[in-house]
């Protein structure tokens, strides 16, 4: 009995500065430094444009490569579950504020997505102690879509292609709005009790 106690594995406690986290705390930490840059852009100046364009663009990055090392290397902790969403948020919801304060963006569309995405990530908290609720294909569309869309304004692009825009951003709220159903629906399932 000892014996078969003593041969059972006991996983390692996963240390909370690790890099997945250091990329997320990365991501966090160049908010700041891409809403100074935009702000120093004016959105009207193309050379500025292009280096928070640029500094959104490795700021995203970090979201898919700090998850794929989290996943691969067993790096998942508790802090970065709570810290992922929040720099995830904080970097979109930045984007979306500042384009629409310069006029580039309505003030609808921003309201929209913000609203979606902190009312999600309220939710995931809520059901957190009953299971996670894992990013499913729409909702990796719906980051893709809001990326593509953010970037393609920051851009400074001529004015026949700025337009296209447009269509991407309607494309990712549109994408952004059913995934939002899809998660409440999937949190209202988990907290149900087994067998109710």
């Amino acid at each position: 009995m000892t014996g078969a106690s003593e041969s059972t594995p006991v996983a390692a406690p996963v240390p909370v500065f690790n890099l997945a986290n250091a990329l997320t705390a990365l991501r966090l930490a160049l908010v700041p430094v891409f809403m100074v840059l935009v702000v120093v852009s004016e959105m009207s100046r193309p050379g500025w444009q292009v280096v928070a364009c640029l500094t959104f663009v490795f700021a995203s990055l970090t979201d898919f490569v700090d998850g794929w090392i989290a996943r691969r290397f067993a790096l998942i902790t508790s802090v970065g579950k709570v810290a992922d969403p929040i720099a995830d948020k904080a970097l979109t919801g930045a984007a979306l504020l500042l384009l629409s304060w310069y006029g580039d963006l309505p003030w609808w569309v921003t309201g929209v997505i913000l609203a979606r995405e902190l009312g999600i990530t309220a939710l995931r908290f809520w059901v957190i102690r009953h299971g996670v609720i894992a990013a499913s294909r729409g909702g990796k569309l719906k980051t893709a879509l809001q990326i593509a869309a953010i970037v393609w304004y920051l851009w400074p692009m001529p004015a026949g292609l700025a337009a296209v825009g447009g269509w991407i951003m309607a494309a990712a709220v549109l994408v952004t709005v059913l995934t939002g159903f899809d998660y409440i629906a999937r949190a209202v399932r988990l907290r149900r009790p087994a067998g109710g």
